[in-house]
């Protein structure tokens, strides 16, 4: 693939960058990222993918956007209420960057979901709000061998991890949860709140860590979990052990 004079202007700043350059940008061009929610995460992931020039977004959500989405939504606008979040996502990226194809894909990931969603794709962002969630989709990234970029936030705070739990040792999602679940009582940001920053933050991070995963810029993150503390503004980083016994990996 041979860049156009408007794509290399338009990309310039990636192609001076001699960790990513003219090949690296060809790779984003010819790359497709799947979303797995187009909410406070998912919203500036988008974003910065289709700046980024990543060729092909997917992006699944069947929910519609509420008033209470717009204070960390930043794709959506009022007059947006009411629309599937999936479909206003589609009309930014279009605004964003023309050389970006988005699939717009309204339903909700269930454990009937089949992994032929994953077809051709290259790397996964979850910004999903539940374990049952997150667990279904680190099965299927295992069972199609593409990397999941993992992130979460929760009022102040934010984590984010890529796995690539098929390699040997390297842990997947559930080595890291165990076999969590999501109890009646669980608070979600509805009841406890959650910065909008902070969703922009990790929303960023988390597109990111997909191009380094589509790049290979800079140092192999991949079973590492990185922790975001904005009350102290500080971010440690822990090494993810490979659960002998996870039911997804282990074998």
């Amino acid at each position: 693939m041979t860049l156009s004079d408007e794509q290399l202007e338009r990309y310039a700043r990636h192609i001076v960058l001699r960790d990513i350059g003219g090949s690296g940008q060809v790779k984003l061009l010819q790359s497709h990222v799947l979303l797995i929610g187009a909410g406070g995460i998912g919203c500036p992931a988008i974003q910065y993918l289709a700046a980024a020039g990543v060729g092909t977004i997917s992006a699944v959500d069947d929910d519609v956007i509420s008033l209470s989405n717009l204070q960390r939504q930043v794709l959506y606008s009022k007059a947006q209420i009411g629309d599937p979040k999936v479909d206003a996502a589609a009309e930014a990226v279009s605004r964003l960057n023309p050389d970006v194809t988005f699939h717009a894909i309204k339903e909700r990931i269930t454990a009937q979901t089949s992994s032929q969603m994953l077809e051709g794709v290259d790397v996964v962002i979850d910004g999903s709000d539940n374990f049952a969630t997150r667990l279904i989709v680190n099965d299927l990234c295992i069972a199609a061998q593409v990397p999941l970029v993992s992130a979460a936030i929760g009022q102040f705070h934010g984590q984010i991890g890529t796995f690539c739990g098929w390699e040997t040792d390297a842990p997947c999602y559930r080595c890291f949860v165990g076999d969590a679940h999501d109890p009646d009582e669980c608070d979600d940001c509805a009841a406890q709140g959650v910065l909008g920053a902070m969703c922009g933050l990790m929303g960023s991070f988390a597109a990111m860590e997909a191009i380094r995963a589509l790049t290979g810029f800079g140092d192999d993150t991949k079973g590492k979990l990185h922790i975001f503390d904005g009350l102290k503004l500080a971010m440690r980083s822990l090494n993810l052990p490979k659960d002998p016994e996870c039911r997804s990996c282990s074998n």
